[in-house]
This record gives structure tokens, C-alpha cells and sequence, in this order.
């Protein structure tokens, strides 16, 4: 296919930085805020936010089954930050009524990082992604507790002395077409995670 269509979830967060780093990986970008604009897309981003926010805007907006169904049938997602906790099977931490969108047989803790004084940024090697080592920004991030084995781990956080109780922890996984990290790249101006999403739209394409 030529330029995919990829939308992105527009209902909180970060999402003209994520529009940017699409078009500059060869994809046409789309708000998502209904139902009709989600039958469009060849792909979907979740961006980072607040995810007990979005969560209850997708019921307000009547788009949480539309989503799930969509995810089901096999379309490609990606999720960063609170779109990774959106996108996984279990969460911790999270509150009784946050929905879940599925895709990813995956527990993530919320907040796992802590506050966002507790914020901070490493280099992490990222499975899939060539020319070094991405500058990961976590922000009130989560982490992977537990993957079951048809999850491919991308990337961790390495063991160094800033790392603390993070070291080690998952932080990006794939599992078919469906991707997420715990961190922000549509932040630091490269570009490479979202190529890497866009050539899976491409392919189930």
C-alpha cells in the first residue's frame, strides 16, 4: 500500500505529537474521536495521557466497544504510556471501573514509576529498531509485570545506578500487530518507533 491512514485516539493526550511523528514515517494521519472516523484507519495510536481519563471518555464518546472489536478483528495498534496500560489484558494499581481494551496478554502496573517528579529518561536497546539505542522518556509511566509467552519483549530498562527498582522491568512489547512502550518517543523527535508501527500497518495491510 502506498500511504497508510493511521488515526490516532484523540480524546486526551499528546496527540499532534504523535500526528507529527506519523507523517514523517510516510503515514496520513486522522483524529479519532467517533465511531465512524475509527471505520477509516488502517491503524490506531493510544496516545500517553491519563488512562482512567480515557478510559471513561471512551464510554462517553461510545467508542470503548468499537475499539475492542476493531483490536479484535486485527487491527494494528500502538500504545504508548497510557495506551499501553489501555491495551493490556490486566492492570494493577488501576481503578475497579477503568476499562480495558485488549490485544496485549499482558499485566502492567500504573504509575509503576512513580509521581511525575519521579519522572526521568534512559537509553534502552529496542528490539526491531536499528542505529543504536532510543532515548525513552518516562513520564508517570507504567511497566510490564507479566507477558504471557506469545509476547515478544522489545525492550527493558538497563541496569544502571538511576534505574533503582526499574531496572530490569519491561517497557516495550509486541504481540502480532499490536505494540506498546511505557515511554513517549513521539517526545524526542526520533522517529523510529513510529516507522517501525507504520511498516506493521503496511503488513497487515
Amino acid at each position: 500500500m502506498g500511504r497508510p491512514l493511521v488515526g490516532v485516539l484523540a480524546l486526551q493526550g499528546d496527540v499532534r505529537e504523535h500526528a507529527r511523528a506519523l507523517a514523517e514515517c510516510g503515514a496520513d494521519f486522522s483524529a479519532v474521536r467517533r465511531e465512524s472516523e475509527l471505520s477509516e484507519v488502517d491503524g490506531l495510536v493510544i496516545p500517553g495521557g491519563e488512562s482512567t481519563t480515557m478510559s471513561r471518555l471512551l464510554d462517553t464518546f461510545e467508542l470503548l466497544e468499537p475499539v475492542r472489536k476493531r483490536i479484535a478483528d486485527g487491527m494494528p495498534a500502538y500504545g504508548s504510556c497510557a495506551g499501553m496500560i489501555l491495551l493490556a489484558r490486566e492492570v494493577l494499581d488501576g481503578r475497579p471501573d477503568q476499562h480495558q481494551l485488549g490485544g496485549l496478554d499482558i499485566t502492567v502496573r500504573r504509575n509503576a514509576f512513580g509521581r511525575q517528579v519521579d519522572s526521568f529518561e534512559e537509553d534502552v536497546e529496542l528490539t526491531g529498531v536499528d542505529g543504536g539505542p532510543v532515548r525513552a522518556v518516562f513520564i508517570r509511566a507504567p511497566w510490564v509485570e507479566s507477558a504471557s509467552p506469545e509476547v515478544e519483549v522489545l525492550a527493558t530498562v538497563p541496569e544502571v545506578p538511576g534505574a533503582g527498582s526499574a531496572a530490569g522491568r519491561i517497557v516495550a512489547v509486541r504481540q502480532g500487530a499490536k505494540l506498546a512502550t511505557a515511554f513517549h518517543p513521539e517526545l524526542t523527535g526520533d522517529t523510529r518507533v513510529h516507522r517501525l508501527f507504520v511498516e506493521m500497518v503496511r503488513a497487515a495491510a
